[in-house]
């Protein structure tokens, strides 16, 4: 079909028609006709339903058939000459060579010029159309202006035949100064009411860029007062609204305002009073309702585009609003009959100021609402804070009754709307409004610049303080219902509202961090502690509710501060006190239940929980749990928990028939306040001495079981807390019975199966379209998590030991592929120790997988003790080493080059690592990456021990015997002094200034002599412990045996002696016998223990590092090392500096020396965290991110003595600067090397490999003398809590 004929015509102008009527909306919202014709053009990329036009389909229809044929004879001509032209098989070849001979037929040239002719003659057609509707409506305009007829514009509005002008024509400049002057107030109501309807078909555009819109928008807003033109006017303002730029519906926005304002100045509507109630069905109420609408949407949706725009527009916006809230209050009656104003119907259109919160949102335009309430408006602040204080004395007139204030506001919630408005309901209405108006401003600086405010009745200013307290007030008369009688007004319940204004200023601000607020919210509190009874109207729900401001209080830094160390508060006697005192106590007596102004019903368990979780949030940090531990809050905590838990197994089983609603309550009850109490009890796992605390209480299995059944849903540790459970995770794993808890928990089986599924199953499995790329590195992201998650588990020797010790390897004969390993050794027996071809073989991914495991076996071996405990029992540098000779060429061969591969450089390094000694200036380990050039890995392998020379490092002289610094002159003059504590003075003095100005002369000899004498005086003054009573005798060490780990710590402490030419070759004996007097005296020393602990079973498993440090020190001689330990042994700082010798020492309380957490955990460890949070903030921020704590690197530092991680001489420091100093400088020193590493740390916690930086990396650049300036500071702030706490180590943790 090639030709149209007359009917084709008229079918397609009606489907033309109906095209551009289904989308008239986006023609008449262009600008102009060139924007029109461009969206025309490209409507099939912008409108999905493109294809469903009838238009469209009648379209493709006619090419069909015009062209279906020659389309089919052109795919038979290329089928049949397929092997004689140049036409590939592809599917895309052959359609486009089709369509290009189509496209050059003659049939499709017919056929487009045909179409053309036809669209032509169709499009002439309409215009002709158009061209007569438009003389018609002329004609009918001309005898409307001599008959004064209105009636030409209503065709362009209503006529059915006219629906394609009706959409798309523009407005002519002419018919707008006729519609402007037709809306002219002198006109007829009917003119201009028609008129109005002519002007809302019209673009908008059109109208708004005319040159009569001032006429117009003058004419538009007296019309506005009209009530049968209002409807009309509106409808026009909303479709301006909509379609125009800011610059010119800024100006509708104004107009409607004044318009508003006008409205209320001339018909004075009065505000309800006494029973009278405010109709919003009534002609003046509706009209002036629908405008504040109106205006209040245009308001929320203005802050998506304004930014776009001049400042000056968004002012303007902004002062026309501000100056319609605040006309009545400048100018309003001055009688006593209150009058309506516009903020009562914005605060029922809007009663959250949703617009008020949006326009303060962002800064730009926050700082011209702030500047504009500054300069101009300041009485709307002032009558939204009178609406409060009104709110506020009305409720205390309400006190006595029965009914609330607000009641009728909240009541009949699920009712259809309403029309009729009591003045209690719009005096609430208002005052929720400003409510949230008020909380919104407060949060800002410059928002709280504005107070103190003068409020009229008031003769002092009100300030933001004042203004909290008066919430708070308001919080007490009206609290939330219970949940039983909750409904979905409650979010517009006074309590409500008040509350999120309160932990919004919590979370942002620190205005609830004064006297007087506190006093406030602890006043009830205060009130019930001293038997009175609180003028609460719900006592339960008021002080849940101050609970739960408390906590967030507490959860903040300054608020923790302000409840720990301000004593702002005035008990009984005019006594003043702090406020975590009185938490705490109160808290006690809810447990107890020995408050006998609080009644029973009122003393629930969601009470005592929202109290116990304000002590939570201070007993959860380590200054927190340092004032609060006295009160025995743990003691108390696990009590009630058993009590519950043995209540909870009382409760019958329910009898089939019988009401069982009852006790099934009673049992939900009880399971959530018995989870109440574990969540708490586990919540003194948070720092290491509240750990100690919680394994005091014999409930830490049960409280790491209902962690772990958190941890496994991913759930947060609180409300309050940002992170999950990791960091407590590492904390409990830094102990033997907080690891045992975990594995008994289950977490150690369920971390070793995820590792597992992620390196070795992955998502294999499943059916990719990609296969998994080969992993760059040992651990990728898919196991890194699980790889960090092992390194926190393993990072002490004590959990290396518990779950390590005394169990041997698997070393099956076969391995099943689908076998999973299921605990730490399983998982070294498959990845770490894998020594036979079926262990390879039973591995889906061998090279990466025994890589990952090398990889954790090097950060394990960065402790010293948990590398003996792995050489003792499973060879591991053997395995190694056998590792290493399987990869030469030749296996024949016992010489040769060793193959480079991943494998063979992670052996080489963790070899390296283990074998070689030494301090960041003392070895050097190999790179485990490649090198570019000939030579990509410069590291020589080695196939026995030692390793080549090129790893150590040439030492220095460690063994100085120079006598020319002040200290040996002071030493030698100083045999005898008057007094021991002015000798001990001026020691200190001269050791601190030789250690700032001559460092490098505190060495050898020097320091023997220091140490010797101070310990010598320290143990006739200061005797901390019984003086030693051991005889060094040889009958006394006959007996003594000593064990693989203890034979493989003096091996290597003999290669790092003889390494720093400190000892001779054949000082093993020496050593040995060493060894063996100590751990005879010290086993004397030590409880006889009955726990399962493995560290407590055998005495200390670990190595002495203290004793071979001595050793060392004193040049291998045996008689001095063991008299300076001896003396050593009856101070306190050996207690720290000594872990060997404080292990279950019989000079602890018995519970404290069977829990199996030592003491520079309990109490060093623990002080580092507090003093790193005040300090250097950042690192401790840092180390919670991590899911790391500074505890558990401390520890492990402090247990080996700073080996591997300090150079000798810094070591030697170490240990004589403890002794001179004190042991509460082990504190000071940590807290300085990690600020030293701040930099390192905080780029490693971004990079997510923090734990593995500090376990692998020594401590570069660190010197005593640089710091010590920093720790002598520490000393003079802390010295009085570390130190005295310190001292107290032998009485029973409380």
């Amino acid at each position: 079909m090639s030709q149209l004929s007359a009917e084709d015509e008229v079918e397609l102008q009606s489907l033309l028609k109906q095209l551009l009527k289904s989308i008239s909306d986006k023609i008449s919202g262009a600008p102009s006709t060139e924007c029109a014709e461009e969206l025309l053009l490209h409507l099939e990329e912008t409108d999905r339903n493109f294809h469903n036009y009838e238009f469209v389909k009648y379209l493709r229809q006619h090419v069909e058939n015009s062209m279906g044929a020659v389309v089919d004879e052109e795919l038979k001509n290329l089928s049949r000459a397929e092997g004689q032209h140049a036409v590939g098989a592809g599917h895309d070849t052959l359609t486009h060579a089709v369509t290009r001979r189509t496209r050059d037929s003659a049939e499709y040239q017919q056929m487009t010029q045909t179409l053309k002719n036809t669209m032509i003659v169709v499009v002439e057609s309409l215009i002709n159309k158009f061209e007569e509707d438009q003389l018609r409506k002329e004609e009918m305009h001309r005898e409307m202006e001599s008959s004064q007829s209105n009636s030409q514009f209503i065709d362009n509005c209503s006529d059915s035949d006219s629906s394609f002008n009706q959409s798309y024509a523009f407005i002519r400049q002419e018919q707008l100064q006729v519609l402007a002057e037709k809306l002219d107030s002198n006109k007829p109501k009917e003119v201009r009411c028609e008129a109005l309807r002519a002007l809302c078909c019209a673009p908008p555009s059109d109208v708004l860029s005319c040159e009569s819109w001032s006429v117009l928008r003058k004419n538009l807003c007296v019309a506005l007062s009209d009530p049968d033109l209002s409807e009309n006017v509106m409808q026009f303002f909303a479709k301006s609204f909509s379609s125009s730029p800011l610059n010119v519906t800024r100006e509708i926005y104004t107009s409607l305002a004044k318009s508003v304002e006008t409205s209320f100045l001339i018909h004075k509507l009065s505000f309800p009073s006494g029973s009278a109630a405010v109709n919003i069905n009534s002609p003046e109420i509706s009209q002036l309702l629908k405008q504040v609408r109106l205006l209040n949407d245009f308001q929320k949706e203005v802050t998506n585009f304004w930014i776009r725009h001049p400042e000056k527009y968004m002012e303007e916006i902004i002062e026309s609003t501000f100056s319609l809230l605040s006309f009545h209050h400048e100018r309003g009656s001055t009688g006593a009959e209150k009058m309506l104003e516009p903020v009562h119907l914005l605060a029922l259109l809007d009663i959250k100021a949703t617009w008020f919160i949006k326009w303060m949102h962002g800064y730009y335009s926050r700082t011209v609402v702030l500047r504009l309430l500054e300069r101009k408006y300041k009485s709307l602040i002032v009558a939204a804070l009178q609406q409060c204080l009104h709110y506020s004395e009305s409720c205390e007139r309400f006190t006595g009754e029965t009914a609330d204030p607000h009641s009728e506001e909240q009541s009949n919630p699920g009712s259809v709307q309403r029309s009729v408005y009591s003045r209690k309901e719009l005096e609430y209405s208002s005052f929720v409004h400003s409510l949230c108006v008020l909380g919104k401003l407060i949060i800002y600086t410059n928002g709280r610049k504005l107070f103190p405010v003068k409020v009229r009745k008031h003769k002092d200013p009100v300030s933001l303080t004042d203004l909290i307290v008066i919430l708070i007030n308001i919080m007490y008369r009206h609290p939330r219902p219970l949940l039983s009688d909750a409904s979905h007004t409650d979010s517009l319940s006074p309590s409500c509202l008040v509350m999120e204004v309160l932990w919004t200023l919590c979370e942002r601000t620190e205005c609830l961090l004064q006297t007087p607020v506190i006093g406030t919210l602890l006043a009830p509190v205060i009130a019930l502690l001293a038997g009175q009874k609180a003028k609460l109207r719900s006592p339960a729900s008021t002080l849940t509710l101050i609970a739960d401001v408390l906590a967030r209080i507490a959860n903040t830094d300054r608020g923790l501060t302000l409840f720990l160390y301000e004593e702002n508060l005035v008990v009984a006697h005019n006594e003043r006190t702090f406020a975590a005192h009185i938490i705490a106590e109160f808290t006690l007596k809810l447990l107890d239940k020995t408050l006998p102004s609080l009644s029973e019903s009122d003393a629930t368990g969601a009470l005592c929980g929202a109290f116990i979780f304000v002590c939570r949030q201070i007993y959860n940090t380590c200054k927190g749990l340092q004032v609060l531990r006295t009160y025995g809050l743990h003691i108390a905590l696990a009590s009630a928990w058993k009590k519950t838990s043995s209540l909870a197994e009382r409760i019958p089983t329910p009898v089939p028939g019988a009401n069982t609603a009852k006790s099934t309550q009673e049992m939900h009850n009880m399971l959530v306040w018995e989870e109440t109490l574990l969540d708490s009890l586990l919540n003194f796992a948070a720092t290491p001495k509240g750990l100690l605390l919680l394994q005091q209480t014999g409930a830490i299995n049960e409280c790491i079981s209902y962690m772990f059944s958190r941890f496994t849903r991913k759930l947060q540790v609180s409300r309050c807390e940002k992170f999950g459970y990791g960091v407590m995770v590492t904390q409990v794993a830094a102990t033997a019975p907080g690891v045992v808890a975990l594995q008994s928990s289950g977490f150690v089986q369920a971390l070793v199966v995820e590792l597992w599924s992620a390196l070795e199953c992955g998502s294999d499995d499943i059916r990719v379209v990609h296969p998994r790329p080969t992993p760059m590195d040992h651990t990728d992201g898919i196991c890194h998590k699980s790889f960090l998650s092992l390194v926190n588990l393993l990072s002490s020797s004590q959990s290396v030991w518990e779950l390590l010790g005394r169990r041997s390897l698997a070393n099956k004969s076969e391995y099943t592929l689908r076998e999973m390993p299921t605990s730490i050794p399983d998982l070294i027996d498959r990845l770490i120790v894998v020594n036979s071809d079926v262990k390879i073989q039973s591995l889906f991914h061998y090279e990466q997988s025994h890589t990952f495991g090398l990889r954790l076996l090097s950060v394990l071996c960065c402790c010293l003790d948990s590398f003996l405990l792995l050489e003792s029992q499973y060879n591991i540098c053997s395995v190694l080493l056998q590792g290493q000779r399987e990869n030469v060429p030749d296996p024949d061969s016992t010489e040769g080059a060793i193959i480079i591969d991943s494998l063979s450089v992670e052996r080489n390094h963790v070899l390296v690592r283990v074998n070689v000694v030494g301090g960041p200036s003392e070895r050097k380990l190999p790179s485990r990456r490649l090198q570019e050039g000939e030579h990509p890995y410069p590291w020589p392998m080695f196939l026995r021990f030692p390793p080549p020379l090129c790893y150590m490092l040439n030492s220095q002289d460690s063994h100085n015997n120079s006598q020319d610094c002040e200290i040996s002159k002071f030493l030698a003059s100083s045999r005898e002094p008057k007094s021991e504590e002015s000798w001990l003075e001026i020691c200190k003095k001269h050791y601190c200034k030789a250690m700032m100005s001559k460092p490098n002369t505190l060495t050898g000899k020097v320091l023997v002599d220091l140490l010797e004498n101070v310990v010598a005086h320290l143990s006739n003054s200061e005797s901390f412990f019984s003086p030693a009573l051991y005889k060094a005798e040889e009958k006394n060490v006959k007996n003594a045996v000593l064990s693989s780990v203890e034979q493989l710590g003096i091996d290597t402490c003999l290669r790092y002696g003889c390494f720093l030419k400190l000892l001779p070759e054949d000082a093993k004996n020496e050593l040995v016998l060493l060894t063996k007097h100590i751990k005879t005296f010290l086993s004397s020393q030590r409880i006889t223990s009955s726990s399962q602990l493995v560290s407590l079973q055998d005495g200390y498993l670990g190595h002495d590092w203290l004793s071979s440090t001595v050793f060392l020190l004193m040049a291998g001689n045996t008689d001095r090392s063991l008299d300076l330990l001896l003396s050593l042994s009856s101070l306190l700082t050996s207690a720290f500096i000594w872990p060997a010798r404080i292990h279950a020492s019989v000079h602890f309380a018995k519970e404290v020396a069977e829990s199996g957490i030592s003491p520079v955990y309990w109490c060093t460890a623990h002080y580092v965290e507090m003093l790193l949070k005040a300090e250097v903030p950042l690192v401790h921020s840092a180390f919670r991110m991590s899911g790391f704590t500074p505890s558990q690197m401390c520890f492990h530092w402090l247990t080996q003595c700073f080996w591997n991680y300090l150079d000798w001489t810094e070591i030697c420091h170490y240990v004589c600067t403890c002794v001179v100093m004190g042991p509460d400088y082990q504190v000071y020193l940590c807290v300085a090397i990690l600020k030293h590493l701040q930099p390192e740390i905080l780029q490693r916690t971004q990079s997510l490999e923090l734990q593995v930086f500090l376990k692998e990396e020594p401590i570069r650049g660190f010197r005593f003398s640089s710091y010590l300036d920093f720790m002598l500071d520490l000393e003079r702030r802390y010295r009085n809590i570390v130190l005295t706490d310190m001292k107290n180590i032998k009485n029973t943790v409380q």
